[in-house]
């Protein structure tokens, strides 16, 4: 799950994190009304969207001005009329995708006297089994270009869990930004607060780009991602209410509703298969033979004939969809289950496109007889290149 960059700074803040003071505005007047209690003599108005790239962002609309999504600004009336240009106006990013994201709230942040940027995030490395801190000088850019541009450039730093983090890591986080004095006290506070926040809530990601050394040489997140894993979030009742739904994918949220794995991709052949390494390997074998994967997704391997039924709904819900390509191994999850699902489903949405069935496993045989007597025009297959070839050519034969 994701929150927004003022969630992200508020939950921090709980945890000993230095953040700039800010207010979180829905209107052009809640916005003024911020700016006021902050105090200037400069403020800073951000869109809030799932998003990076906000400040190199574009906004579709010609009211929304050409300068980006994170703006300074030097007055309370520029604060109000910047804000009411990006609310309800669509910030397109390099992350947002070229549909971009409608700007449904703004954050009003003080300003404040920046005299470096450094990068810093914390997570998962699942290679070693530990949260791991990766930290640079070159803050404000893309990680993956400093990694590939200058990876000498990139700090890493992983924490054993059996001892968690102890002052000589954030030491050694802090020598690699080239923090001085006083500084290195902060950050070690600051990373400190950081991790416990990461261990605490469940997170998976903790990025914080730009962290910013003041004048005054306080050290600041001056912005912050944060990212939770989802099998962690009954424990976190408040973390799950700043979930904002409208800035998810509507099927996506769906699929959750049915315990589905679900992703949205460009194609045109929708998949359905039991098991994510299956269902990455499907959607490889459908691109060498031609095709593109319309969504990934796994209906797991206990998925009864409802959850089937609702994924088959699903994929049909796409527009794009021009062929189904259902791959089932049957272990846990038995083939003729799969199968009525889709005998279910396919006559409730009054299937229209090619759909092509491989089935192997437990009860396969029950499977394909159940297919055999739907009388649903539905081509069997023997294994998975068999599958692919006669998906990606029954699309090319129906357009």
């Amino acid at each position: 799950m994701n929150i927004h960059e003022y969630q992200a700074k508020q939950l921090l803040a709980k945890f000993g994190v230095t953040v700039p003071r800010g207010g979180v505005a829905y209107t052009a007047e809640e916005a003024e009304g911020v700016a006021k209690t902050l105090g200037g003599p400069v403020w800073v108005v951000k869109s809030q969207i799932h998003a990076g790239g906000r400040g190199k962002g574009k906004f579709k609309e010609e009211k929304a001005g050409k300068a980006g999504g994170v703006r300074v600004v030097k007055s309370i009336e520029d604060v109000k009329a910047n804000a009411g240009q990006m609310l309800g106006s669509t910030l397109v990013t390099h992350q947002s995708g070229p549909a971009g994201k409608e700007v449904k709230r703004v954050y009003i942040e003080e300003g404040c006297n920046i005299a470096r940027e450094c990068y810093l995030s914390m997570l998962i490395d699942r290679a070693k089994s530990c949260v791991t801190i990766m930290a640079s000088t070159e803050g404000g850019m893309d990680i993956e270009t400093v990694a590939a541009k200058t990876p000498e450039k990139i700090v890493k730093v992983s924490v054993d869990p059996a001892t968690g983090i102890q002052p000589f890591h954030c030491r050694k986080v802090a020598f690699g930004l080239k923090l001085e004095g006083a500084q290195v006290g902060a950050a070690v506070k600051f990373l400190m607060g950081m991790y416990n926040a990461f261990l605490s809530l469940d997170a998976s990601l903790v990025e914080i780009n730009p962290l910013v050394v003041t004048g005054e040489g306080a050290v600041i997140a001056l912005d912050a991602k944060m990212n939770f894993d989802d099998n962690g979030l009954f424990r976190h009742k408040d973390v799950q209410e700043l979930r904002d739904e409208s800035e998810e994918d509507p099927a996506e949220r769906e699929a959750a509703k049915h315990s589905l794995n679900y992703i949205t991709l460009d194609g045109s052949i929708g998949c359905m298969v039991n098991g994510a390494g299956l269902a990455m390997a499907t959607m490889d074998i459908i691109k060498v033979h031609g095709g593109s994967p319309a969504n990934f997704l796994d209906v797991g391997g206990g998925a009864t004939k409802e959850r089937v039924t609702a994924a088959f709904k699903l994929i049909l819900s796409d527009p794009k969809v021009e062929g189904i390509l259902v791959n089932i191994f049957g272990g846990i999850m038995r083939c003729d289950v799969i199968a009525e699902g889709v005998v279910a489903a396919a006559r409730e949405v009054s299937l229209n496109v090619p759909l092509v069935v491989r089935l192997e496993g437990t009860n396969v045989e029950a499977g394909k007889q159940i297919l055999a007597k739907s009388g649903l025009p539905i081509i069997s297959a023997d294994d998975l290149g068999d599958a692919a070839a006669k998906i990606v050519k029954a699309v090319k034969e129906a357009a």
